[in-house]
């Protein structure tokens, strides 16, 4: 991977600050390929204690990189798409429970807030997408969009990558799931609409709760609760297949699932899936000290759930159980996930994608809009 030098500051966005001033995590921490370990120390010549109780807001470094590929694969069974494109590596929403904050290590970031504050963006995504998609004996089937970091996070209003993406994949008649927490989405109906009427678009909101407080802590750039409903139910009468996303569940933190699941049916939304709060590599760290600022009294009890639902780990990377988790509390989960979604009419089967409409042909005549 080769990332200009160049850097751009980005300014903060208008979402509401807390702690950090809008992020998630509440300190850096270090990769798991640092060779040095840093921890604070008090030696009496005032530390912590004398800080300001308001951390002044960090900015945002943008970094471009120029993109040798555009679609990844994945042989996961847990997962239910191969194919996967991501115009962006980090995530400004600053989700602290979001399992991609690893990746970042591979850059010589840290997981924690150079995650959410140092992003790269794959300037040249859509045009090495639309080489790729002209490669004689390319196969179409289902794209996932944004599958690590958001593809609508706040950026992409100035950058438009995810835009220029889908005017790809429409133009050639190729189906696209997308998954986002962001209202950003509404944007792109005049692309998505004609999209959904072939067949070759679906749109999951996720919900992680509908506590605005909650949520702003958990996730703190991301679009408000209501107003991820209010995408629902746009995407809805548009005609595009929406689903929700109830993910993750965390032991004692998000309790309202059945709450959240009811709030998107209404709005508009048919179907819905769920996965257990994972914690893989550094990710255990940084969810640990958000515990310990937020909630401490419920640190403890958090965290042991948690390991109840991976093996009495921190977590458990086993294919079959690392996405809805094990034993009892698993099962309470999935009976309480199954009988909402019964309930409210949203246990149809997955929403259909055709990929009998692809043509590649027709992204010749897209070559002069790069």
């Amino acid at each position: 991977m080769k990332i200009q030098s160049m850097v751009i500051k980005v300014l903060p966005s208008e979402a509401p600050l807390r702690f950090i001033k809008g992020r998630g995590a509440v300190a850096q921490v270090a990769s798991r390929f640092e060779a040095l370990a840093r921890e604070p120390f008090d030696d009496g010549w005032g530390g912590e204690a004398d800080a300001p109780d308001a951390v002044a807001p960090l900015q945002t470094e943008l970094h471009w990189e120029q993109a040798r590929s555009a679609i990844t694969r994945n042989a996961s069974p847990d997962v239910g798409f191969s194919l996967g494109l991501n115009p962006y590596r980090g995530c400004e929403h600053g989700c602290v429970y979001c399992y991609a904050r690893p990746t970042h290590g591979y850059l010589g970031w840290s997981p924690g807030l150079d995650f959410e504050t140092r992003l790269v963006a794959r300037r040249n995504i859509a045009e090495v997408l639309r080489e790729e998609l002209l490669r004689p004996g390319y196969q179409p089937e289902p794209l996932a969009l944004g599958t690590v970091t958001d593809a609508y996070q706040p950026i992409e209003r100035r950058l438009r990558l995810t835009r220029a993406v889908l005017e790809v994949l429409h133009a050639a008649g190729h189906p696209v799931v997308i998954v986002t927490k962001s209202s950003g989405v509404e944007r792109d109906l005049d692309l998505l609409a004609p999209m959904a009427a072939r067949g070759l678009v679906v749109v999951y909101l996720t919900v992680t709760t509908l506590d605005a407080s909650l949520a702003r802590a958990l996730e703190p750039r991301a679009a408000a609760p209501a107003r991820r409903l209010r995408s629902i139910r746009a995407l809805a009468q548009a005609g595009v297949p929406v689903g929700v996303s109830v993910s993750p569940q965390i032991p004692f933190v998000n309790e309202d699932m059945e709450q959240v699941l009811q709030a998107a049916a209404e709005a508009g939304a048919q179907r819905a899936f769920y996965q257990v709060l994972r914690l893989p590599w550094e990710l255990k760290t940084v969810f640990r000290d958000w515990l310990a600022a937020h909630v401490p009294e419920r640190a403890e009890r958090v965290m042991a759930r948690v390991q109840d639902l991976h093996g009495g780990h921190d977590y458990e990377a086993h294919f079959g159980t690392r996405m809805r988790g094990q034993g009892i509390w698993a099962d309470l989960l999935r009976q309480r996930f199954t009988r909402a979604c019964r309930r409210l009419g949203l246990t149809g089967p997955r929403l259909p994608l055709q990929t009998a409409h692809f043509q590649p042909g027709a992204l010749s005549a897209q070559r002069s809009l790069f």
